[in-house]
């Protein structure tokens, strides 16, 4: 019985964090956008991404990065209410799953405490890591007809905050995806330039 629990624990939970995982998060994103259609409410999805972290990985080594990982983890559950829900999707992206009544208004109002909180260094075996988080939230269902493009969207704005300036908060727009799309055609058309070997000095 005890080791059915823990094949269970283990399929629905992040193993580093203890967070809820990607398979589990969707399922849950799921069942939100049913009830949300069926009662005609509405949510918010913040996408996280934490700024510098390849950097802490690469000088400090791979268990002060788990161990900040697990750190993030902490304040991230800290910061929000129980019967919200964090995920960790792998590496240093996290989602949080914010539902119930005025979901959508009070989305910036969590992302600026889940920035505040991680401004604060992390104390690590000795050493003060300094990071910061970008954050990218999309609308449920203003944003997205179903969960899977909900995830993109948000994770489209997470990374517009990030170019814009590391540590900030973006809400997704329509532009954004435009903005994908334009990005996504100059690319094609540079590479079939530089196949065509059109480009002169």
């Amino acid at each position: 019985k005890q080791a059915e629990l823990r094949a269970h624990e283990l399929s629905i939970r992040d193993a580093l964090t203890g967070l809820v995982n990607r398979r589990s998060l969707i399922q849950q994103l799921e069942h939100a956008v049913a009830t949300s259609d069926r009662h005609k409410g509405e949510f918010a999805l913040l996408y996280l991404d934490l700024d510098k972290f390849k950097q802490v990985n690469d000088t400090l080594g791979h268990e002060v990065g788990d161990e900040l990982l697990r750190q993030v983890a902490a304040r991230l559950l800290a910061a929000v209410r129980v019967s919200d829900t964090v995920a960790r999707l792998g590496g240093d992206e996290f989602v949080v799953l914010l539902e119930g009544k005025g979901a959508a208004a009070n989305a910036a109002r969590v992302a600026r405490k889940i920035g505040q909180a991680h401004a604060r260094p992390f104390e690590i075996n000795g050493h003060k890591v300094q990071t910061g988080t970008s954050v990218g939230i999309a609308l449920y269902p203003q944003d997205a007809p179903n969960a899977a493009a909900l995830m993109r969207n948000a994770d489209r704005a997470m990374y517009h905050a990030k170019q814009n300036q590391r540590g900030s908060v973006e809400f997704f727009r329509d532009e954004l995806n435009a903005r994908e799309a334009e990005r996504a055609l100059w690319t094609h058309e540079l590479k079939q330039a530089l196949d065509a070997n059109e480009f002169e000095l």
